[in-house]
């Protein structure tokens, strides 16, 4: 005897395969949760790689979520294509942001293109003529112990008093005009190698040691032309970053700490390219060898490489101290980080690039950490 189904409970069935189907793997909207908007749905691009609502869900609560500060706009590549992109009220694809220290990730990009032009070497000492006079301790340290912020220098990136600090002197106060000048006086405190210490004062000496390369002239003028055009043909250009706008102090050195400017798709842009080891629609910008060793763990910072932040656990130290999350994303994961927010974060195994930019205190950012770190596992490892 043949049964046949209720048409009730047949018709609901149907209804029910049909949703799932259609939504994508049975990506419905949760039980419980606020319908999502026009703007959260059309942030999300034609095949993005995961469940479509649910990245919509948790792009938007980048956005919308209370505790997580100011989220100005937010990115996402997989697979080297634009997954999402969304941007808060008053910013655009358009729209210039700040690097920060995001900038240091792309200094030392170029010093590995000077490295391999043979114009540098990384385990010499670092051609600072200050430091080479007989007798002088800092002619020990070389470039790679620029590169992995242990350099010995006392330079304190901040402290108790902002107008004390390093960073705050060299920016702003009696370093403004000769950034790596002011940088490369500071004394030793430490053994060169034997101490990690982050410091923007490192980024621009290493600015200031590109610019050597370049040109012999001390001429602000030429210093800045050799960099710029260093950095646009060999970089710039070949990435097709069109809208980035490098600063410069009045001594011709590149602020390669923390000042840039680009919008997110560039920065996006960069951050894929580091992705793919160095590589951009085929052409080898910077030897992989390179980016290699820039996500390599610093043997006095494990989340650290070559001016680069690395999503590696660190031993005794907590969730809320680390700069990433290296329990809820691989290991493999590094990134670019900048002040009060800004973050390229890159995933070589589930094949993504996010960028997150805006504002946001300290303890805010690690809220909003974790809300990235929701939109990063809904990408499955490759």
């Amino acid at each position: 005897m043949i049964v046949r189904p209720k048409p009730l409970i047949a018709s609901l069935a149907l209804a029910t395969t049909l949703a799932f189907a259609l939504t994508g793997c049975g990506d419905a909207e949760p039980v419980g949760e606020p319908p999502l908007s026009e703007e959260a749905l059309g942030a999300i691009k034609e095949n993005p790689g995961a469940p479509t609502r649910q990245l919509a869900r948790q792009v938007d609560d980048l956005f919308t979520m209370e505790g997580l500060g100011e989220t100005r706009a937010v990115v996402l590549m997989h697979g080297g294509t634009i997954a999402a992109e969304r941007y808060a009220p008053g910013y655009d694809a358009d729209t210039r942001f700040v690097s920060w220290s995001m900038a240091k990730t792309i200094t030392a990009v170029m010093i590995g293109m000077l490295v391999a032009d043979g114009r540098l070497r990384l385990d010499e000492p670092a051609p600072v003529p200050g430091w080479q006079r007989p007798g002088d301790p800092r002619s020990e340290i070389t470039l790679r112990h620029l590169l992995q912020m242990r350099s010995g220098l006392d330079h304190t990136e901040a402290g108790p008093v902002p107008n004390e600090s390093s960073e705050v002197r060299m920016l702003f106060l009696d370093g403004r005009d000769d950034m790596a000048g002011w940088a490369e006086e500071q004394p030793l405190e430490a053994e060169p190698g034997s101490k990690f210490e982050y410091s923007s004062n490192t980024t621009v000496i290493l600015a200031d040691i590109a610019a050597r390369a370049l040109t012999d002239s001390e001429d602000p003028d030429i210093r800045r032309r050799a960099v710029a055009t260093y950095l646009q043909a060999r970089l710039f250009e070949p990435l097709a970053m069109t809208s980035i706008v490098p600063e410069f102090d009045a001594a011709g050195t590149l602020i390669g700490g923390s000042l840039m400017h680009a919008t997110a798709r560039d920065y996006a842009r960069f951050g894929d390219f580091l992705r793919n080891k160095g590589s951009y629609r085929g052409t080898q910008l910077v030897p992989r060898a390179w980016v290699e060793k820039m996500v390599t763990p610093s043997p006095e910072s494990p989340q650290y490489g070559f001016q680069t932040w690395l999503n590696r656990p660190v031993k005794g130290m907590t969730g809320a101290e680390h700069p990433l999350f290296p329990d809820r994303a691989p290991h493999s994961l590094f990134a670019m980080i900048g002040h009060m927010g800004q973050y390229v974060l890159i995933s070589p195994s589930k094949k993504v690039t996010m960028v997150r930019l805006g504002h946001s205190d300290a303890p805010q950012r690690e809220a909003m950490l974790q809300q990235a770190a929701d939109v990063i596992e809904l990408y499955p490892e490759s």
